[in-house]
């Protein structure tokens, strides 16, 4: 049978029916418990749908089933250890995974769509400098059931918000962690997403950001057919592997590569490629250039106009950052360079960042297991003590 992935924790004995899609699920009524694969079914539709998570609730099932389920199974949601609500409608939970670790899951309304933010991993591996969630460290992956439990968390608080015409139309695999670090956990709860026994999204409306895995991008594209989004950052190697450490194992050439592979494998769709703005940093008329030049080559090879598209995003800050967020004009300056080059590139607008939900800004609560949070305060100490030697002076 098939249980999540390595680095997970389990909770119990029992096991939890989240952890399943619908091809696994139907197994394990097969297989475990003797019974009809259509149970399963009615099972998902009872979760996913009408958010049960008590067996005797499910009055489809016969009682002799419901008691061996009980025996051999749990429906076990993430803890909501608070939610917080924004002015401007953005919703954010802070959701209990184990008793040591807990992640930030986001909800944004937007133009009548509802997108939500997920997370893959307690914290991250990657080590991007200017990423919130990566100066908290790494503990672990998630498994599918607490990947699927955030969207069964959202999607249950939405249907029972009165008079608000508020739904779940899309999912980004943009929250804390890298997603294809945790591939078969995060791959199983997509297709939880898409299917009509869970959460009935259509392909292009669930998208996987990476910050670059050339190996799991291939296998994505192989295992799975959502949208996908990659974190460039900057147009020039050497800035990029100053940004985003991966970088130096998966250069830009190589990473572009395995993206046209990506693009081709899906005809007739596109690729996200975004773009933090920091100033100073990556926001001067050459990295709007070199931008415009690795777009081009792309749409060139996919052979499609704009295969490539940007998410122009404002370094949004945290404590302790070295970085800063550009005004608005360079903001948008850098914008036009692109647009007057015939790329699609708008700005996303900043939503949630009065209670930290904004992009770059999530933590959790993250028990380190390598020593970069330790490192990340000593540097914002001693940057604070310069700062004050700098005033007494």
């Amino acid at each position: 049978m098939e249980r999540p992935g390595d680095n997970t924790v389990q909770t119990e004995s029992r096991t939890n029916i989240f952890d399943f899609d619908r091809a696994s699920l139907e197994r394990f009524f097969e297989q475990e418990l003797g019974e009809k694969k259509f149970r399963a079914h009615q099972v998902m539709k009872w979760i996913h749908h009408r958010y049960a998570t008590d067996f005797n609730d499910m009055t489809d099932l016969g009682k002799a089933l419901r008691a061996k389920l009980e025996e051999r199974a749990v429906v076990r949601p993430p803890e909501v250890i608070y939610d917080k609500a924004s002015a401007d409608g953005t919703h954010k939970w802070l959701l209990g995974m184990d008793p040591r670790n807990a992640i930030e899951t986001v909800y944004i309304p937007d133009k009548g769509r509802g997108t939500l933010c997920v997370s893959s991993q307690v914290g991250c591996a990657l080590n991007c400098g200017f990423c919130s969630t990566a100066t908290q460290g790494f503990n672990r992956n998630l498994s599918t059931a607490e990947v699927i439990g955030q969207v069964w968390v959202a999607a249950k608080h939405l249907g029972n918000v009165p008079h608000q015409q508020r739904r779940l139309t899309n999912v980004v695999m943009m929250g804390m962690g890298e997603p294809l670090a945790n591939f078969d956990n995060v791959v199983r709860a997509m297709s939880i997403m898409r299917d009509d026994l869970g959460y009935g999204l259509a392909n292009k409306r669930v998208t996987l950001s990476t910050a670059g895995m050339v190996p799991q991008i291939d296998r994505l594209g192989e295992a799975s057919d959502v949208s996908l989004a990659v974190s460039l950052h900057a147009p020039f190697d050497e800035l990029r592997s100053e940004l985003m450490p991966i970088n130096r194992k998966y250069p830009i050439a190589v990473l572009m590569d395995a993206c046209v592979r990506y693009a081709l494998r899906r005809k007739g769709t596109s690729v996200t490629f975004e773009y933090t703005l920091m100033k100073g940093v990556n926001d001067q008329p050459e990295h709007a250039r070199g931008l415009v030049a690795l777009m081009r080559d792309f749409d060139r090879r996919v052979q499609m106009k704009d295969a490539a598209k940007v998410n122009l995003i404002p370094f949004n800050p945290f404590p302790g950052t070295r970085f800063e967020r550009p005004d608005e004009a360079a903001i948008r300056g850098f914008q036009k360079k692109l647009n007057d080059a015939g790329m699609i590139a708008p700005v996303r607008r900043t939503r949630g960042d009065d209670i930290d939900a904004a992009c770059g800004q999530l933590k959790g609560q993250v028990m380190d297991r390598t020593r970069r949070s330790a490192t990340f305060r000593k540097q914002v100490e001693a940057r604070a003590a310069g700062g004050q030697r700098d005033a007494s002076a």
